[in-house]
């Protein structure tokens, strides 16, 4: 009997949708098939797995982060999905994803992946909050204008010091700073991006060493030092511990990914039936603009193993409509059209009203360059230098990174 071994992070959502979409397929396929599943964490995937190569020999399928896809597909340690693609497409196959989504499981012109989970990030805020009479009355008294959803980041900053009272268990926001590599460096790039930034210019070169970076890295800094309004402890949450602590009713608003309103809307939630959803703040000065980022969980088959027939098999059978719709009823994100338009999913979960927009607009994503894993390393650095543990300035931790990913990036 053939075994599928599963290696991906560690979060609720993914690890019930899998168990059902492995266990619907071992009903469907017309011989045995047993499933090993590896959940765990970024940093140690990354370390163990990713950097070593040993993703290509040790498992069957591989929940890849979009962010290592081009390097992994450069050091050929995934296996193009194209030609089977073309003989025995999943269902809809290309036409029912956006391109945005195609493009984060391809490098090269090769498609590594079927896209299985996808942010976009969006802005999360508790309506409830936003429309007490007796929240606008004291928000005109303390600031002089109306109690609005914040456009510009002084606005955010107004908002979520107006709303920050530990005394009463809530913060005007939440972040997830771990040094991961993760949500560290996203927030980072969306606040250089929301400014008119850049991470990279035309030629591949880092761009981050600027006014934008600067004022994006210090609002960051400042968020938690300076004005406070986020909880101490964000310096050590990730994504899901920062998308938990908005759904137990801890926060006023945060800008995370669009899945983590499954959290939020989930019938147990402090904040059932309270959250809505919007764009992303921006600078407010010539430059700035509302942005967003996407990055995906897409499913590949490594290159070194066995049964690669069979593991395409799953990657279709995970990818059709019903399947991708029981990826988001078990608290992760699907990635298909027919799963954001469905009007079942849309009434429990109305973050996919803006998640469609975000996604087929002007998003942004990371480098895809084989060289990102290293600079987003450098990047993460940067962010806990002066963020996290403080050992230097802004100023000194950009001109660092920039030095760094010079030498990284030629």
């Amino acid at each position: 009997m053939p075994t599928l071994r599963f290696v991906g992070r560690p979060f609720e959502g993914f690890e019930r949708a899998l168990q059902r979409q492995m266990d619907s397929f071992t009903e469907t396929v017309d011989r045995d098939v047993t499933f090993e599943r590896d959940h765990r964490p970024l940093p140690e995937i990354h370390e163990e797995l990713v950097t070593t190569g040993d993703i290509a020999d040790d498992y069957d399928l591989f929940l890849c982060l979009s962010d290592w896809l081009p390097a992994l597909a450069d050091r050929q340690l995934l296996q193009p999905l194209d030609d089977r693609l073309a003989a025995d497409p999943p269902e809809d196959w290309p036409a029912g994803w956006a391109d945005s989504m195609r493009d984060l499981v391809s490098y090269g012109g090769a498609t590594y992946g079927v896209p299985y989970h996808d942010g976009p990030e969006i802005f999360h805020y508790r309506e409830d909050l936003f429309e007490s009479v007796a929240e606008q009355r004291a928000f005109r008294e303390a600031y002089g204008r109306p109690l609005s959803v914040p456009r510009t980041w002084a606005e955010f900053i107004e908002v979520a010091t107006f709303f920050t009272r530990p005394d009463e268990g809530l913060w005007g926001t939440v972040v997830a700073a771990k040094p991961d590599g993760h949500n560290d460096v996203y927030d980072f790039a969306i606040q250089l991006w929301s400014r008119g930034g850049r991470l990279l210019d035309d030629d591949g070169r880092p761009a981050f060493d600027s006014p934008e970076g600067r004022a994006a890295l210090q609002f960051y800094h400042d968020l938690i030092h300076e004005h406070r309004v986020v909880p101490p402890e964000a310096v050590e949450m990730e994504s899901v511990e920062a998308g938990q602590f908005y759904a137990d009713g801890k926060a006023a608003m945060m800008w995370n990914w669009s899945g983590f309103g499954a959290l939020a809307e989930a019938p147990d939630s402090a904040v059932f039936g309270h959250t809505n959803y919007g764009l992303i703040p921006r600078a407010d000065t010539p430059a700035g603009e509302h942005t967003s980022l996407t990055v995906l969980y897409g499913l590949t088959i490594p290159a070194g193993t066995d049964h690669a027939d069979l593991a395409y098999d799953f990657v279709r059978h995970a990818a059709s409509a019903e399947n991708d719709r029981i990826t988001t009823l078990e608290g992760a994100s699907g990635t298909r059209f027919s799963t954001w338009r469905d009007p079942d999913i849309l009434r429990t979960n109305r973050f996919y009203s803006v998640v469609e927009e975000v996604n087929t607009g002007p998003v942004n994503t990371l480098p895809q360059v084989p060289a990102y894993t290293d600079l987003n390393e450098i990047l993460d650095e940067m962010v806990a230098a002066a963020v996290v543990d403080r050992s230097a300035s802004v100023d000194e931790a950009i001109a660092t990174a920039s030095e760094r990913a010079e030498e990284l990036l030629g």
